[in-house]
């Protein structure tokens, strides 16, 4: 077998655990290791000095890049060797030293990553993380447990975000935003102490939002943060004045099924 990682090449410093399965396409750089659990689907390209633990699936045309580990155990001292997974969709960039871990049995057993995400370097995605669709995470941002993250959003370098959050989609978080509460869709978050600063409108127009959808999605920004309301007052309003635009209800939906709150 050749030196180097061409497309459809394992380098011959590369340690492949019996059990491991590859498609055809895979390329392994030198020294990497995938272990005995591990499923990695065509075109997926995997760096050197990349470890490969767990009962990891990965699909298929990613990327992934030097001294990253993925599907290590989870951080969490309730964790005793239990099969959890990890499951990594398709077309994602995930940069250097990455570390994304396994679910865990007190949670949904997995930690999901979509496809079409670009995931730069020490990003660290916690036990039972739920990552959707066309997102980008900046440099060090970082996910505790049970974070779910929809389509969409962007998080700044040294974003961190507390257990069991959520973060609706386009939403937007400046550098080193601290999320201790769920924050909806279309938001921009930032700042030292983390408030919510009105929506995502260049992030919206660039997702081919129109003026009218822009516009509709700032009323209803102003309805929940600016009229003062309780919430439940707000989303009625919401109901009322917009039940048949889907992105309004998304927000109204979002803000209902709150768990620890929204960041208001």
């Amino acid at each position: 077998m050749r030196c180097g990682w061409t497309k459809g090449l394992i380098h011959p410093t590369a340690i492949i655990e019996a059990g491991a399965e590859l498609a055809n396409g895979v390329s392994i750089g030198a020294y990497s290791i995938i272990g005995a659990h591990v499923k990695i689907d065509k075109g997926t390209w995997i760096g050197p000095h990349v470890v490969i633990q767990g009962h990891t699936r990965i699909g298929k045309d990613n990327r992934i890049y030097q001294f990253s580990s993925i599907g290590e155990i989870p951080q969490d001292k309730k964790y005793k060797n239990e099969a959890t997974q990890l499951i990594i969709g398709d077309r994602n960039v995930i940069r250097e030293c990455c570390t994304f871990n396994t679910g865990t049995t007190q949670d949904l057993g997995k930690t999901v990553l979509g496809n079409d995400n670009w995931i730069m370097a020490y990003v660290h995605l916690a036990h039972d993380c739920i990552i959707g669709n066309d997102t980008i995470f900046a440099n060090n941002a970082t996910l505790a447990g049970h974070v779910t993250i929809h389509d969409h959003v962007i998080l700044g370098g040294f974003t961190l975000v507390h257990q069991f959050c959520h973060i609706g989609e386009y939403a937007f978080t400046g550098m080193g935003a601290a999320i201790t509460k769920d924050l909806p869709p279309y938001m921009v978050a930032g700042g030292t102490p983390t408030k919510q600063h009105g929506i995502n409108k260049e992030g919206l127009r660039r997702k081919g939002f129109d003026d009218d959808a822009r516009a509709r999605i700032n009323q209803t920004h102003k309805i929940i943060y600016r009229q003062n309301l309780p919430l439940q007052t707000a989303i009625d309003q919401l109901k009322e004045q917009y039940s048949e635009y889907e992105d309004v209800m998304l927000m109204a939906k979002f803000c209902v099924n709150s768990k620890r709150g929204i960041l208001r």
